[in-house]
């Protein structure tokens, strides 16, 4: 049991070791300030960059929002009928690979709608025009997002172009002076055969048979009472530099390009009708509205542990203590060298018989026996002090004693005629056995009789 016990206690004592050691080299991470630079769009950040205000403000107004925490390709599945609406805001902190934008172009295809608001607007083969973003200004590291002001310096607000169901109720948006501006030109032969190449190797409209159904009228010419048909992307706002907001079809889907994300962000949603814009732009298509958090970093995590204790000294704590015990495991019984004898450990103590003899001594009221074992030893000490013969008269031992010291010879003899006395069967109390011991010890100390080295070492085992 005592060396299960050891074992128990250094097995705790590492574990408290290795806490205190993780917790003092832990560094908590420093929450960076917000920078235009490298922000951070989630709509679960609630910073000068983020988008929260925005996804909570159509939560509350009873608009179908969430977060969508999972790989695009899931918007092919039953998860994805009932998306309508598929978001992504800014430059996201993961890149969408080729599989991701192949699966994004299918669910557009097939009716979805996908707002993308980013300054450099990804493409992805989704346009049979040639459509670019132009940076006016680029963003510094000095530059505080949080300062309205020095967002929109010499910015002057943007009207629409056309009354449109996008900037349905929009006098004017204010962008940041970061807005780029959306080009639209069209393709080349050779930019045409390749996005032709790309949809037929991709299969994206397989579903609707042999071709695509025809978009829907896009743009209303004024000029002619009959309504005609534009496939070309269709701009809703724009200045003299470029366009803001554009839209354009795609089988039976549609995207829209916001080339500023500072429009919807904390802090530049509440300028001029920017939130109005925002609004126009999400509820396009009813139904369901996903913002990407999966490209955002915010992707669901399998393991409910490490998500819970991501960003704690817990996980390396946890990891270290598996090693260990695998360690313990596999180390068990499991000899390192050549066998040896164990050490033999004499668990007696010193004064245990000593304490059997008391107490049966005691049991039995053989207090002779006591008076004898110790007057024996005393006797021989005597005799040895007095330089006689051990089996000398009493009366011999006692006066040469009383020769080389203080002690009364008589007092001493009768001292040792009681003892023998009691050895030889006379009756004696317990309490005349505890005196006849005092007197016997006081003698020794009176002489300055040393004890022998045996029981002086007992003596102080038993202290």
């Amino acid at each position: 049991m005592r060396q299960r016990l050891t074992i128990i206690l250094t097995f705790v004592v590492i574990i408290g070791a290795l806490v205190i050691l993780n917790t003092i080299t832990y560094v908590k991470e420093e929450q960076l300030p917000d920078s235009e630079v490298v922000p951070n769009r989630s709509t679960y950040h609630s910073g000068p960059t983020g988008t929260r205000a925005l996804h909570d403000f159509l939560s509350e107004s009873g608009y179908k929002v969430m977060r969508w925490r999972d790989a695009p390709e899931k918007l092919l599945g039953e998860t994805g009928e009932s998306v309508a609406t598929f978001v992504v805001i800014g430059s996201t902190r993961l890149p969408f690979s080729e599989e991701q934008l192949q699966a994004l172009r299918q669910w557009i295809a097939r009716g979805g709608c996908f707002v993308l608001i980013d300054r450099e607007p990804i493409q992805a083969g989704m346009s049979d025009w040639s459509i670019t973003a132009l940076a006016t200004e680029f963003p510094a590291f000095e530059t505080d997002p949080a300062d309205a002001t020095q967002m929109t310096e010499n910015v002057t607000p943007a009207a629409p172009v056309q009354p449109t169901g996008l900037t349905h109720n929009v006098s004017t948006i204010l962008p940041s002076r970061f807005a780029s501006r959306i080009m639209i030109n069209p393709a080349t032969k050779k930019e045409e055969d390749a996005k032709k190449e790309e949809v037929t190797e991709d299969h994206v409209f397989e579903d609707f048979e042999d071709e695509p159904p025809p978009p829907p009228p896009a743009v209303i010419a004024e000029s002619d009472k009959a309504a005609t048909v534009s496939y070309a992307p269709v701009v809703h706002i724009a200045d003299k530099s470029g366009a803001l907001l554009v839209d354009y079809l795609y089988g039976r889907g549609r995207v829209l390009l916001l080339s500023d994300p500072y429009i919807v962000t904390n802090t530049g949603i509440r300028a001029n009708d920017n939130l109005q814009l925002a609004i126009n732009v999400l509820t396009t298509h009813d139904g369901l509205i996903a913002f990407d958090e999966y490209h955002q970093g915010r992707g669901i995590t399998r393991n409910a542990f490490a998500s819970y204790f991501s960003g704690t000294p817990v996980l390396a704590i946890a990891a270290q203590i598996v090693l260990l015990v695998l360690l313990v495991l596999w180390t068990n019984a499991r000899r390192f060298g050549r066998p040896l004898p164990l050490p033999y450990v004499d668990r007696r103590s010193s004064l245990e018989f000593v304490a059997s003899m008391a107490e049966l001594q005691e049991r039995s009221r053989a207090f002779d026996l006591a008076i004898e074992n110790i007057y024996a030893r005393t006797r021989r000490v005597l005799a040895r002090y007095a330089g006689v013969d051990y089996n000398s008269p009493r009366s011999e031992i006692a006066a040469r004693v009383a020769a080389r010291s203080n002690i009364d010879a008589h007092q001493l003899e009768t001292l040792m005629r009681q003892c023998e006395d009691t050895i030889n069967g006379e009756p004696i109390h317990w309490r005349q056995a505890i005196d006849l011991v005092k007197r016997l010890r006081a003698v020794e100390r009176k002489l300055g009789l040393r004890m022998r080295t045996r029981d002086a070492r007992q003596a102080a085992e038993n202290i």
